[in-house]
């Protein structure tokens, strides 16, 4: 049953898919850093506001006497628009590398057609003839 599961474990498929999941994380935090860094910030000109911090208030809280807000109930649209912006960009780019990782691929050669053998008029013909010789 070890050797089964080693051999499952470092079948070519399961160990690319471990690096890709890896790449992936990796890179969407590079994504994240670019979206909340770069983007953000920009789209927030627009608003006049940090754009992650964008939030429909739904009830108001009152501040404590530290100053922070308690009991707000908000919905936090920025936060779920720049996570969408995360989404596309990771998904573009994971869809350009398969992309071209396919082109990379050989295409395999489809397999030669079976010679095909005679028709059925041909050994009907054949038959005949061979019956018309008795």
């Amino acid at each position: 049953m070890l050797k089964e599961f080693k051999d499952f474990a470092m079948k070519g498929n399961l160990v690319d898919i471990a690096v890709g999941f890896v790449m992936g994380a990796a890179f969407k935090a590079v994504v994240t850093s670019f979206t909340g860094g770069i983007v953000s910030p920009l789209v927030g000109l627009i608003f006049n506001s940090d754009f992650k911090d964008l939030k429909y208030v739904v009830k108001d809280g009152v501040a404590d006497e530290a100053g922070k807000v308690v009991g707000e109930v908000a919905v936090l649209y920025g936060d779920f628009i720049t996570n969408i912006i995360d989404f596309v960009i990771v998904a573009f780019v994971m869809f350009m590398v398969i992309k071209g990782i396919n082109k990379t691929k050989k295409k395999e050669e489809p397999a030669p057609e079976a010679p095909k053998g005679p028709s059925q008029e041909d050994l009907l013909t054949e038959i005949r003839d061979l019956l018309s010789k008795k």
